[in-house]
């Protein structure tokens, strides 16, 4: 299966969104959580930004889930 860049990315920013908001976190908690600002969930949240693993790992250990689950999301 062939996934461009841009909506592996919008998915991607959708699946965390709806894992933060299943978590009952707002975006300035979950930033707080992974030393990172709210500004920069937000861009991830709407695919404005493509962020780096370092990030990634910290909202999944943030949300405490997997990576692997973080990153286990249905490509639309």
């Amino acid at each position: 299966m062939n996934i461009s860049e841009e909506t592996f990315i919008s998915n991607l920013g959708t699946h965390i969104r709806q894992l933060r908001e299943k978590k009952g976190l707002s975006q300035q908690a979950l930033a707080d959580d992974c030393d990172i600002t709210r500004n920069q969930i937000g861009r991830i949240e709407r695919a404005e930004i493509n962020t780096g693993i370092k990030t990634l790992i910290r909202i999944s250990n943030a949300l405490d889930i997997d990576l692997k689950e973080l990153l286990d999301f249905p490509l639309k």
